[in-house]
């Protein structure tokens, strides 16, 4: 296609665009990315290429004079998003409109050519047919003003540089660009990997904002593309901090690369990094495969003892707080500190008592909750941190059977790793909040996890290990409660709310601890039924 050749992506201005819809003034705008097709099957390349990251809501608004291109690259964007290579697809000059259904829902394509005024549009159900729909505008200046993302594209004749060539120059609204830009680097990324020619296709992702693409080679290879664009701050939420800061999230792909190399320098199986571009927060992995360490009945006993014991080799090492990325550029692993726990515990008053048990905590109840838990807290201060992986469960842990030993656990997600108490994770492992594990089946890995840990160190303190895993297991309990309430109150995903039985279950289950006696006894008072079935705490022999 030529969008990644130096001498055909240049950065510049073309003089008489038209301005497009939703589109911010010239000085307000980035530089927009100019591309030379040299011939139509380049403008069809484009289209497939834009196609790649067109959302429902979205305007592309087409310019230029006749013969420009327009209705070739309206026709392959629609084809593509329609996955109909054949779709016949008319110039909708005289009909003005002509939807489609596509694989993200319904496609617009509207050529306003003939328009005789905006209350035609009226007329004809413009808005409504296209809130929710990709829509393709040519002769957009004469659609009225309109929020939303916008992406603009002005096509023109150009034969000094070849019979046949067109020029084209693409630019957004803010987000609209952000996506681009992002596009041509991954398009970038593969070309330099040696994944250009390889298949993309949508993974399943998880509650955070990052997606991933399995690529499928023509040799038969596969990898995971993975897109995690560096996060950007939210508001203020305490002391001048968003809550990223304070509760520590990694803020760009720097984190997951940093402890990826550390994993792997330690023996264990983190995906090898095939590409990456930091700055933009792609990376290509190596496909550790699906293999869960679950099936329909829960834990796999024997895959769960492994990943158990991957955790006591790693807690048993002396392990650096920080770690490079890159020549020059190093990663410092966040402390998981008491601001952090405790404004992780603050979920469940704010999220899950109001939202799923109907309940609003007068202040005074609130502050005793925040205040049971600081000292709570104190009972789970490492005596030497270590790296914890934060999301080390069942979704994130991949069985490797054709490798030996640990190496049999492929370990995939843990780009917000902090320093904190090996108890977090050996909680967050026998505590899945997706899959059911009862209280004898998590006293047994306990006590694996503990003769592990003996053997690499005689002095390990069991009773003060079992303390600090009640109470992290209460803690990461307390805080998923409120978290899964919070992605279906405002994010709108109720399937998280099937596993909050569950998670209460934990949670009551922790709390019969003696450590933990004082919230116990401000549940019963404030959340009295999330106590109702409580199984005993688990403790290692």
């Amino acid at each position: 296609m030529g969008e990644d050749d130096p001498d055909h992506d240049r950065q510049g201005a073309v003089s008489g665009a038209a301005p497009s819809p939703g589109t911010p003034p010239a000085d307000a705008q980035p530089p927009a990315w100019e591309i030379v097709l040299p011939e139509e099957g380049a403008t069809e390349d484009l289209g497939l290429f834009l196609a790649e990251f067109l959302m429902p809501g979205d305007l592309v608004a087409l310019s230029g004079g006749l013969g420009g291109g327009k209705t070739t690259l309206a026709r392959a964007l629609i084809r593509e998003l329609a996955d109909d290579p054949s779709l016949e697809v008319p110039s909708p000059t005289f009909t003005l409109i002509q939807p489609y259904e596509g694989r993200l829902g319904a496609i617009v394509h509207a050529d306003l050519y003939r328009l005789r005024s905006a209350d035609e549009l009226v007329e004809l159900g413009f808005d409504e047919m296209t809130e929710a729909a990709i829509t393709l505008v040519e002769w957009p200046e004469r659609l009225p003003p309109r929020e939303g993302p916008v992406l603009s594209i002005d096509l023109s004749l150009r034969p000094e540089f070849g019979e046949g060539s067109r020029f084209a120059r693409i630019s957004g609204t803010e987000g609209m660009r952000a996506r681009l830009d992002r596009a041509r680097a991954v398009r970038a990324l593969l070309a330099r990997s040696g994944w250009d020619e390889a298949t993309r296709t949508l993974m399943q992702g998880d509650a955070s904002s990052r997606a991933y693409e399995r690529l499928t080679h023509p040799d038969g290879r596969s990898a995971v593309l993975m897109i995690s664009p560096p996060r950007a701050d939210g508001p203020p939420v305490r002391d001048g901090k968003p809550y990223s800061a304070i509760v520590k999230l990694a803020e760009s792909v720097h984190a997951f690369v940093a402890i990826d190399r550390g994993l792997r320098a330690l023996g264990f199986s983190a995906p090898r990094i095939y590409g990456e571009d930091l700055d933009t927060g792609l990376l290509i992995l190596e496909d550790l495969g699906t293999e869960p360490v679950v099936d329909a009945a829960g834990p796999r006993p024997e895959r769960y003892a492994e990943a158990t014991r991957l955790l006591a080799k790693l807690h048993a090492v002396e392990l650096p707080g920080v770690l490079p990325v890159a020549d020059g550029i190093d990663h410092v692993i966040p402390a998981y500190d008491a601001e952090a726990l405790l404004f992780e515990t603050e979920l469940l008053p704010d999220w899950y008592a109001p939202a799923l048990r109907g309940v609003t905590l007068p202040p005074e109840a609130r502050d005793a909750f925040g205040a049971l838990w600081a000292e709570v807290l104190e009972g789970a201060v490492p005596a030497r941190p270590t790296w914890t992986l934060r999301d080390y469960h069942s979704p994130n842990l991949i069985w490797l059977p054709e490798r030996d030993g640990l190496e049999r656990i492929g370990v995939i997600d843990f780009q917000d790793a902090v320093l904190g108490h090996p108890a977090y994770d050996v909680a967050s492992l026998l505590q899945d909040a997706r899959v059911d594990a009862n209280a004898e089946f998590e006293l047994r890995l306990l006590g694996l996890y503990a003769r592990e840990r003996r053997a690499r160190d005689p002095a390990f303190d069991v009773q003060g290990f079992a303390t600090a895993y009640a109470i992290l297991a209460a803690q990461r309990a307390t805080k998923i409660l409120g978290i899964f309430a919070r992605l279906n109150l405002r994010d709108g995903k109720p399937a998280y709310l099937a596993h909050i039985p569950r998670i209460e279950g934990y949670l009551a289950r922790n709390l019969a601890h003696p450590a933990l006696a004082s919230l116990r006894d401000w549940h019963l008072q404030h959340l009295p039924g999330l106590l109702g079935r409580a199984e005993p705490p688990a403790e290692p022999a």
